[in-house]
């Protein structure tokens, strides 16, 4: 033992508290349930339809009532909300679909609420799915393909309120719009939802862990990237800025994005405002648990638990993870 603890505590010996499980689970600082994890859907048009996404094994794109029977049953093991990304026919420069009145995430949305009125829906506010250059704004030819900030905020917000419309719980844009949030909120004020709370993806960073994601949503960018939107990988100190400038522009609640290389951002987040916190567990995460736990590297039910109860011992209060059927059902056979 560490000698200045023995000089301050000289009967103290950790060890007897981990003796047995039941001692272990008596003085556990961190607890991870199934209604702390959001499930992400991925919907599409068409029916009974379930694409498999090669890079994410055992996720799909959905026609809505496939995402219905995939909530159901996340549901059923405890999974309180599912996050809503669209996947449109079509693509264009101005992101039409996103804010369609009968576009693929307003269908979805209606289906779910009608046929899981208990479930909580999350939609993600984005245009890059529905851009056919895929990136997350308005693409201005005057600045050599530079995205446009301001002229973006108007579809973001058209967008957030056609999902409030058809009827989603929470709004979680994630452009990284400088703006956006106070777009969103004086919209969604002005047309009578001021009830409905906005989920920010306030410290989104331009990591190389979306990989997979960007298959399964076909939100790509065809040219450059969006390092110049999302934030830079090395500053943790911009993070605590982003994430002050969206709770004064109304967030309710905020996220961090990545969730593992970024716990320390997570956890100084969670102390420093005391909000609402969420962590994305992202797909780069996701994929490569799966793929080392299929050559037979890893134990994929422990390390996945180990990985969600981490990020909620850095101050996460819910996660964002393609895992959480999965774990749900691994939580409620006991650890």
């Amino acid at each position: 033992m560490n000698s200045g603890l023995i000089g301050l505590f000289p009967n103290y010996r950790p060890r007897r508290l981990r003796r047995t499980p039941a001692l272990r689970r008596l003085v556990r600082e961190t607890s991870l349930q199934p209604g702390q994890l959001v499930l992400p859907l991925f919907a599409r048009a068409g029916q009974k339809a379930r694409r498999p996404v090669a890079a994410m094994p055992g996720v799909f794109q959905l026609s809505p009532d496939q995402a219905v029977r995939e909530a159901e049953k996340a549901h059923a093991l405890g999974v309180p909300a599912v996050l809503l990304f669209g996947i449109p026919d079509r693509k264009d420069e101005r992101a039409s679909g996103a804010y369609a009145r009968h576009g693929i995430v307003q269908q979805t949305v209606r289906l779910l609420k009608k046929e899981l009125p208990q479930l909580l829906v999350l939609t993600d506010v984005c245009l890059c799915e529905y851009m056919s250059h895929g990136h997350c704004g308005i693409v201005d030819p005057k600045s050599g393909g530079v995205v446009a900030n301001d002229l973006t905020l108007p579809l973001l917000a058209r967008a957030a309120l056609s999902h409030a419309e058809a009827g989603a719980d929470v709004l979680a844009p994630s452009d990284m719009m400088d703006g956006r949030v106070a777009a969103i909120r004086r919209a969604l004020d002005q047309h009578g939802f001021s009830a409905t709370p906005i989920l920010s993806y306030a410290a989104k960073f331009a990591s190389a862990y979306y990989g997979p994601f960007r298959e399964a949503a076909e939100s790509a960018p065809k040219f450059s990237d969006r390092r110049s939107y999302q934030m830079d990988p090395a500053n943790g100190r911009e993070a605590l800025r982003e994430v002050a400038l969206d709770i004064a522009e109304g967030a309710d609640m905020v996220m961090v994005k990545p969730a593992l290389a970024y716990l320390d951002v997570l956890y100084r987040v969670k102390t420093q405002f005391a909000y609402p916190t969420g962590a994305y567990a992202v797909s780069g995460e996701y994929s490569m648990i799966k793929a080392a736990a299929a050559n037979g590297w890893i134990d994929e039910r422990a390390v996945t638990l180990e990985s969600l109860l981490a990020m909620r011992r850095a101050g996460a209060d819910f996660i964002v993870t393609y895992s959480a059927a999965e774990a749900a059902r691994w939580l409620r056979e006991g650890v």
